[in-house]
């Protein structure tokens, strides 16, 4: 039986969903064996409720999924684009203000930031580093966020100055790094844990695609730039300034 455009349509539609269903269970599938291996073979026990644990994995899977479609068809498109259309402008003050406002946007709205924020928060006022209080709690949270997100924003700004003018990688990593070590040396003690912690949760489901989208369209446009050696890079900035940044918003609070 012949079958009609719209019905081939769907099919096409209903392979692909499949397809894409397949590969996020793959990459999830390390994870669930993890689990039963640890749950039958050592605890030895069932997992409490089964159909519900079940459901919750199914849905995993389906999130995974469409946030990786997301990220084909819109992030990651829209952080080249742009990253074309302002090269080709030849401006680079709006360049360079993108650069920042983009870091420090998708930054100051990344969950991970915001979930480690509150908690150091309530930490720091439980242990009487900071005032008592709900406001007191909330103003230490949001100098957090927006320390972390400051240097975010200028640490993608150098990293597209570094696609443009072609600077080495390691010189400005290798820098970057004393500088955190040299900060440690004088950060209060209980705000370095945090600060190593920051360089890790900027790095999250919100800023590196668009970032990493960023600095690939950047490279792939300028001539004489390559977008495999030029155009990452920019990541490892976003979690090195962080560190760098919030030890000194320790020195400014706890000294």
């Amino acid at each position: 039986m012949k079958q009609t455009p719209g019905i081939r349509k769907i099919s096409l539609l209903g392979r692909a969903f499949g397809t894409k269903l397949w590969s996020a269970f793959k990459d999830l599938l390390p994870i669930i064996l993890v689990i039963a291996f640890f749950q039958g073979v050592v605890i030895q026990q069932p997992l409490p409720d089964m159909l519900e644990a079940l459901f919750g994995g199914f849905l995993v899977v389906l999130g995974l999924m469409l946030f990786v479609l997301g990220l084909e068809m819109g992030l990651f498109p829209i952080g080249e684009n742009m990253a074309h259309a302002l090269a080709r402008k030849g401006s680079l003050f709006w360049l360079l203000t993108f650069a920042f406002a983009l870091g420090f946007s998708t930054t100051v709205a990344e969950p991970a930031l915001i979930a480690v924020a509150a908690e150091a928060a309530e930490i720091a006022s439980t242990g009487g580093l900071i005032t008592s209080g709900q406001q007191a709690m909330e103003q230490y949270a949001l100098g957090l966020r927006l320390s972390v997100a400051f240097s975010v924003g200028l640490a993608i700004l150098i990293g597209v100055l570094r696609i443009l003018k072609g600077w080495p990688i390691h010189y400005l990593i290798i820098g970057g790094y004393v500088l955190v070590m040299l900060m440690t040396l004088i950060a209060p003690e209980q705000i370095i844990g945090i600060a190593y912690d920051a360089g890790g949760v900027t790095t999250s489901t919100v800023t590196v695609p668009l970032v990493a989208a960023l600095g690939v369209g950047l490279a792939s446009i300028i001539k004489g730039r390559s977008p495999l050696l030029d155009g990452f890079g920019l990541i490892a900035f976003a979690s090195l300034l962080p560190m760098i940044f919030v030890m000194g918003y320790g020195v400014l609070v706890f000294n």
